[in-house]
């Protein structure tokens, strides 16, 4: 089905063309004064000029054109010259009814031309807790992820854990001091190494701050750890076999905490993984006489004339011959495209890491690790602050873990639950966790991706206002009135809108896929956001301004459920792309 503004603009274009004038005037847009209208077109304006004729006979004759065309109320010539338009009831009708048709499409068409997209989210290291910093990374990359395959792209998800930097030297030279006697510190040792790790998560997450604290008061400790570091990335048996299990331990953990998060990947591939590819690729940007040494460095200049401030080089390799991030990032690219040739590649990263991304991409791009015409898109992310505006902190003020930050809000949205009396227990908990979910994702989600954000619990898990919790209970309140109606209304046509409220909702019910479309093409999670709140807002006032279940027509109460069912659906799709769900009741 074509969006309700492509239609509307086909039927302008054919009063413009009847009217002789260019068509590239029959612009539509969603109208800024509700109050007056539901769509305007200000074409009139700009053509005026390139015709010599006033903005408002131009807008008159457009208007006349259209005067018989049904699927307008109205379309009135306004000044100085603009056109406001009126959808008719029945043609609003008529389109949602065929949307009701495509359980679970509504009528978007899914892309002619599907692109291959490879997401790199989540962004954990390992050995290490998630802890608040990691939200967002994870929330919105899981968004998008969903939003572009849900309009047809095949997508790849990829969690790109840090697992080869030195805080793998540190955890195995700590190792060292505390089990001299492992295998895996004896360099003659030939056999094969235990299946089981000589550590727990638990143990892990203590080992790295100790190691880490130790490092930067003893110099003898931290030039261990480097050297450590440096015989695991040349390939010391015993020491990729401790990788491998700290790699095991870790993600295990890693997937329990976004599992509770309702995040998933497709791949839990780290920087370890593209070190095979490092050495070919470094080669071959010398051969290509892009990569060349800048004191000590080898580095690629990657500045371009249109630049209006320095864009450093991008480093490839230390003067020690140690690879960076930037080297890893790259290396990743080289297998990526080996695997998938991605038609575009999206990294959802803190927006202070811009220059760096800026580096990469063009030096990718350079060197042709990808073809020129590939979509290298930055999505960078605000921070996250508490209530004093500064980064979200522990009442210690230290840095809080994911997992005690979603524990405290499903802790007060159970105890804000249980005030009503009505559910066991267990139900009680059950529910507090989907719906504490939607107010953490919600809550991040409503934000547009680059701007900082309050993170205000109070505010999030309420009932009422621009919340999660106030958009499943929309639903609820939905699923509620069809299961009282108790049949099967899918015979039934939606009905022609007769009230304000009743218009308003079909309304908004019919900018679905502008909506859906909107957040994909600008990769902004925050748009749905701000559909399905209108959409909420509309059908309470529908719902408290209308009877439904108490409507004597059997007809018009069967259309009326046919409604709250499309519109029951349409939010429920919007919120599996933003990553949660709504309970049977609340």
């Amino acid at each position: 089905m074509k969006e309700v503004l492509d239609l509307i603009k086909q039927e302008l274009e054919f009063a413009f063309e009847a009217n002789g004038i260019d068509t590239k005037y029959a612009f539509v847009s969603l109208s800024n004064r509700p109050d007056l209208c539901e769509y305007q077109c200000n074409g009139a304006l700009p053509a005026a000029k390139e015709y010599h004729k006033a903005p408002m006979e131009i807008a008159e004759s457009i208007a006349a054109s259209l005067e018989s065309e049904s699927m307008f109320e109205s379309v009135e010539a306004c000044k100085p010259g603009f056109l406001n338009i009126k959808l008719d009831a029945s043609f609003i009708a008529s389109y949602l009814n065929e949307m009701a048709k495509d359980e679970g499409r509504f009528g978007l068409e899914e892309a002619k031309n599907p692109k291959t997209v490879i997401i790199d989210y989540g962004g954990a290291n390992v050995a290490k807790p998630l802890h608040v910093g990691h939200l967002r990374s994870a929330v919105i990359g899981e968004s998008i992820k969903r939003l572009k395959r849900f309009v047809g792209d095949k997508v790849v998800g990829d969690v790109h854990l840090g697992d080869w930097g030195l805080q793998m030297g540190l955890i195995i030279t700590e190792l060292s001091l505390r089990q001299p006697d492992l295998c895996y510190f004896d360099e003659n040792y030939e056999g094969e190494y235990p299946s089981e790790p000589p550590f727990t998560i638990s143990d892990l997450e203590e080992i790295y701050p100790t190691a880490s604290g130790k490092s930067k008061e003893d110099d003898e400790f931290k030039a261990a750890a480097m050297k450590a570091t440096a015989e695991l990335q040349q390939g010391r048996r015993g020491y990729r076999a401790l990788l491998s299990h700290i790699l095991n331990v870790s993600v295990t953990d890693l997937k329990k905490n976004y599992d509770s998060l309702n995040v998933e990947f497709d791949l839990w591939k780290g920087e370890s993984d593209a070190q095979p590819y490092i050495p070919d690729m470094v080669e071959k940007m010398k051969k290509d006489g892009y990569a060349y040494i800048s004191e000590g460095a080898l580095v690629v200049d990657v500045k371009e004339e249109s630049d209006k401030k320095e864009i450093p080089p991008c480093m490839i390799l230390k003067s020690d011959g140690a690879s960076l991030y930037n080297t890893t990032d790259l290396a990743t690219m080289v297998w990526r495209e080996k695997d998938y040739q991605p038609d575009e590649y999206v990294y959802v990263v803190d927006k202070r890491q811009e220059l760096y991304f800026t580096q990469v991409f063009r030096c990718a791009k350079k060197t042709k690790i990808v073809p020129e015409d590939t979509k290298l898109t930055f999505v960078g992310f605000g921070t996250m602050n508490g209530k004093d505006g500064k980064p979200f902190k522990t009442r210690e003020g230290g840095v809080m873990r994911l997992s005690n930050l979603i524990s405290d809000i499903n802790e007060k949205m159970y105890e804000k639950i249980m005030e009503n009396e009505t559910m066991s227990d267990e139900e009680a908990r059950k529910t507090a966790k989907i719906v504490g979910l939607s107010a953490v994702k919600y809550g991040d989600l409503s934000n547009q991706a680059s701007k900082d954000y309050v993170f205000d619990i109070d505010r999030f898990i309420s009932f009422e206002g621009n919340t999660g919790p106030y958009i499943l209970y929309t639903i609820v309140r939905m699923k509620s009135i069809i299961t009282k109606y108790g049949s099967d209304a899918s015979s039934y046509e939606i009905p022609v809108a007769e009230t304000e409220s009743e218009k308003s909702l079909q309304l908004e019910l019919a900018k679905f896929n502008s909506a859906i479309l909107s957040a994909y093409e600008e990769t902004a999670p925050h748009k749905i956001c701000a559909y399905i709140y209108d959409l909420a807002n509309a059908f309470n006032h529908f719902y408290h301004e209308t009877k439904i279940l108490a409507q004597e027509d059997e007809a018009k109460k069967g259309g009326y459920i046919r409604l709250l069912t499309l519109t029951k659906d349409v939010l429920e799709c919007c919120i599996d792309l933003l990553g949660f769900e709504a309970p049977e009741r609340m």
